[in-house]
């Protein structure tokens, strides 16, 4: 069951209604509409609509909830993640400071910054020349501190500057 169709089962008043005073103990028709205060044809409507969307099951000991839906439906429609590096250790890296593509902060541990600016750095074409102003601004996109990054770009080698115009090496 994906998302929509969990929030479309639970979209009527009367089924959510239903479903959680199952999830809090209600096992049989009767109890379900004496904790919820639907009436009785209702309540049989809204069960046989749970158990055919497979939110709840009918057994021996009565009616029983999939709390696990929702985790599953979360889990169906969470987008596949895309590897930033295919290395596994410097995806890790870059996973722990790029999130929605910009860097949430400066990495302490040097060898850990490197792997981060050789990823960034792969924002500049080769070869081509960059006035300080561009280079800003295509900086600007990963993190506010675009001055700090420009430095150490250039301090790690993976940038050259030579008159405020910078190449990426």
């Amino acid at each position: 069951m994906n998302a929509d169709q969990l929030c479309g089962l639970l979209a009527e008043p009367s089924r959510l209604r239903t479903y959680s005073a199952i999830v809090l103990g209600a096992t049989t028709p009767e109890q379900v509409a004496g904790s919820t205060g639907l009436p009785a044809p209702v309540v049989v409507k809204a069960l046989q609509r749970l158990t055919k969307g497979g939110l709840i099951e009918a057994g021996r000991g009565g009616f029983a909830a999939h709390e696990d839906a929702f985790k599953d439906a979360v889990r169906e429609s969470r987008p596949e993640r895309v590897p930033l590096d295919p290395d596994p250790a410097r995806d890790n890296v870059l996973r722990s400071f790029i999130r929605d593509g910009r860097l949430t902060h400066f990495p302490t541990f040097p060898d850990k910054f490197r792997i981060v600016l050789e990823y960034l750095v792969q924002s500049f074409e080769p070869g081509r020349e960059y006035p300080e102003s561009e280079v800003n601004q295509i900086l600007n996109r990963w993190h506010p501190d675009h001055a700090a990054l420009r430095r150490e770009l250039v301090d790690a080698r993976l940038l050259k500057r030579a008159n405020s115009i910078y190449q990426r090496v």
